[in-house]
């Protein structure tokens, strides 16, 4: 093997598997990270004050790399919250009610419009944006609210928050824990989030008209009291009003802004934090544009609470990201920079170093990888969150990358994948209530007709990764 494994590559694999063992019971699994950085930064320093400092300092290294993507989420939401509450949303999706003449129209023009947005704006906000203005027009022509619900959600919250191809907050999650670029693992992602996403909602698809023809599928299926689908209750003290002009001609521009971001993205070559300070950048601008026009002589207060609302949300989102984050960075390069240099000669990280020893004590190949990354990206997923802990996707697909001889990105993507699709709100009911919420319906009633269509996308998907790998 070349590398002998010390206590800390134990230890390290000790806390890996307590961490699964508390999302599979569904309890939180900060307290055990942070146990974990701080027995090895015991073991690699002897010193119980720099272990407790490892600690806060594991805290900071893993703000540092995800800031960034805490940012633009934030930004983002800003400017979906000023755009949600001036009307121009409406403005934005109206031209699409147009293509909604059935059921099955509206299905798939409900998911693609979503796609859409969620790829700039994230799918919460973009449920909010949406929702309101194209749920009436689709219950019109015949679709029930619930297959409303689940059309925003297996677009949104799947496919396009499983590939995150825009913002590149979960790439980037997955990327820092395996090891390796961000542009890698996005474009392992592109062909099993295509198939994952076409398997999983051409499946829904065909269940959903099986049932409406059955009469098991109504306008009533699931229906729930609409009084809880905001979080926000009672009269929007922001809300401000646009003359119908200025809504159709920001209308048109903001999309024209991204496309534009998109167009530079590949002419010149950006990725990563450039591709994402470019969109950022041209929120702000879109948020501050709206909100002066909207709030006139109130405009420079308002700028200020709308970026702080943003922030609340995204800091709510990743809190419980960062002790996890910070307990997998210390399987890479985290450790050398928090604790130095303690480990075997040669070693290039606590995740590699359990990789050689893998490849050379257990026969492990293509399809053993490949399952084993979907399993651990679902078990992930078991806290509703999507996000807590594709970390750990992203340093197993690490470990079984090594011991493979190939493959770490289309692994880290798989796991990626298969997380965000189990916890980011297409399984867990309590990630589905946005979804839910706005369309008023059942979220245990969405997930018990989601169960189907995406355990056979990730199926489906796993077997095309033992290829690809």
């Amino acid at each position: 093997m070349g590398i002998e494994l010390i206590g800390i590559h134990w230890v390290y694999v000790g806390f890996v598997v307590m961490i699964i063992g508390c999302m599979i019971m569904r309890r939180d699994t900060s307290l055990v990270c942070i146990a974990g950085i701080f027995l090895l930064g015991w073991l690699a320093t002897s010193s119980l004050s720099q272990s407790v400092s490892g600690i806060f300092n594991s805290f900071i290294y893993a703000i540092t790399e995800l800031l960034n993507t805490i940012l633009i989420i934030s930004i983002i939401v800003s400017m979906g919250r000023v755009l949600t509450r001036t009307g121009i949303n409406e403005t934005m999706v109206s031209p699409f009610i147009r293509l909604m003449r059935s059921p099955g129209l509206a299905y798939w023009t409900v998911g693609l419009v979503m796609l859409v947005i969620s790829f700039f704006f994230w799918p919460s906000p973009a449920v909010a944006l949406i929702g309101a203005v194209l749920l009436p027009a689709a219950v019109r022509v015949g679709l029930p609210p619930l297959g409303v619900a689940i059309a925003m959600n297996l677009f949104g919250h799947g496919i396009a928050l499983s590939g995150d191809f825009v913002i590149q907050g979960a790439p980037k999650l997955t990327a820092d824990a395996a090891g390796i670029p961000v542009s890698e693992v996005v474009q392992a992602s592109i062909p099993l989030v295509l198939v994952m996403g076409t398997v999983t909602t051409v499946a829904a698809f065909w269940l959903m008209r099986r049932e409406m023809a059955a009469g098991k599928l109504t306008l009533a299926t699931g229906a729930v009291r609409k009084g809880e689908a905001r979080a926000e209750g009672g009269e929007d003290p922001l809300a401000a009003a646009l003359p119908d002009k200025a809504k159709k001609i920001m209308a048109v521009i903001i999309p024209l802004l991204f496309v534009g971001d998109l167009a530079a993205m590949y002419f010149f070559k950006l990725q990563g934090g450039e591709a994402t300070a470019l969109v950022g950048g041209t929120s702000v601008v879109i948020l501050i544009t709206i909100t002066l026009l909207a709030h006139r002589n109130r405009g420079l207060e308002r700028t200020t609470q709308y970026l702080v609302e943003g922030l609340q949300f995204g800091f709510r989102v990743f809190g419980p990201v960062i002790p996890i984050a910070a307990f997998f960075y210390l399987g890479d390069s985290a450790f050398f920079n928090l604790f130095g240099s303690v480990l075997p000669e040669g070693s290039q990280g606590i995740v590699n170093d359990l990789g050689l020893a893998l490849a050379n004590t257990v026969p492990v190949n293509k399809e053993v990888g490949a399952v084993t990354l979907t399993t651990v990206g679902a078990i992930t997923g078991l806290d509703g969150s999507g996000f807590s802990g594709i970390s750990l996707a992203g340093s197993i697909a690490q470990l079984f990358g090594t011991a493979i001889g190939s493959g770490i990105a289309t692994l880290t993507a798989l796991g990626q994948i298969a997380g965000i699709w189990v916890g980011g709100g297409t399984l867990i009911p309590w990630a589905l209530i946005p979804a839910a919420a706005i369309c008023g319906v059942d979220p245990f009633e969405m997930v018990r007709r989601n169960v189907r269509p995406v355990v056979i996308g990730l199926v489906v998907t796993t077997i095309v990764a033992m290829f690809l790998i």
